[in-house]
């Protein structure tokens, strides 16, 4: 069986618990939290064994280790990308490619690495997502979309055809992108906004139609 890591214990690990606990050939043995005061709790029975500095020991003894993000995100992600590059440069691959039983994913998508395709969300013919990408449950990526790594598509949100999403950029719960539209790198789109113009790099949208959020 393989080994399994989970780095970053948030709320999104009990969902991807979910799914892995379905692969047969795949065994968490515990998951890493930044918090302490963590350490020694389970979160669906899988024990937190303590922080991130303990990857390069689990990468000696663990033969064949790999790791997925437990991390979602309520903002820009680059807490995620953090995670994933202070991992990454211990020589642990993260899992391919996460993808529930109930999700849709096209055979002529293209899933980057470590991206995961959560609960009844839907991947389209076309699509190319980038590495460590979270498609959430019900979000979805229509045909000829491009998302750019370390991007999270969040609950129910919907990218109409065409979309280009960049790196480091959140996608709202319930937001709506117009076909064709281009989301910027660090953007991001507000729960139920509905993006009908181009967003750039660093901006925060929200509302329908969706206009600059007012600093």
């Amino acid at each position: 069986m393989v080994p399994v890591i989970g780095v970053g214990a948030g709320g999104h690990t009990k969902v991807l618990l979910d799914i892995l606990r379905s692969w047969p050939d795949f065994n968490v043995i515990g998951l890493l939290d930044a918090d302490a005061l963590h350490v020694g709790q389970f979160v669906l029975g899988c024990p937190i064994l303590g922080d991130d500095s303990l990857l390069p020991q689990l990468a000696r003894e663990q033969c064949g280790l790999v790791f997925f993000l437990g991390v979602g995100s309520v903002a820009a992600t680059t807490k995620r990308r953090r995670i994933w590059e202070r991992t990454t440069a211990t020589g642990i691959p993260p899992i391919s490619r996460i993808v529930a039983p109930s999700a849709v994913v096209s055979p002529a998508a293209i899933l980057g690495r470590g991206t995961v395709v959560l609960p009844g969300a839907i991947v389209n013919a076309g699509a190319q997502l980038g590495e460590n990408v979270i498609v959430n449950s019900r979000a979805v990526v229509e045909h000829d979309c491009a998302v750019g790594d370390h991007t999270h598509i969040a609950t129910g949100a919907c990218l109409s055809g065409g979309v280009r999403v960049g790196s480091d950029s959140l996608i709202g719960a319930g937001s709506v992108v117009r076909q064709y539209i281009s989301i910027g790198n660090n953007a991001v789109v507000g729960a139920g906004a509905c993006a009908v113009r181009d967003v750039p790099d660093g901006s925060v949208v929200v509302g329908v139609p969706a206009r600059a959020l007012q600093k």
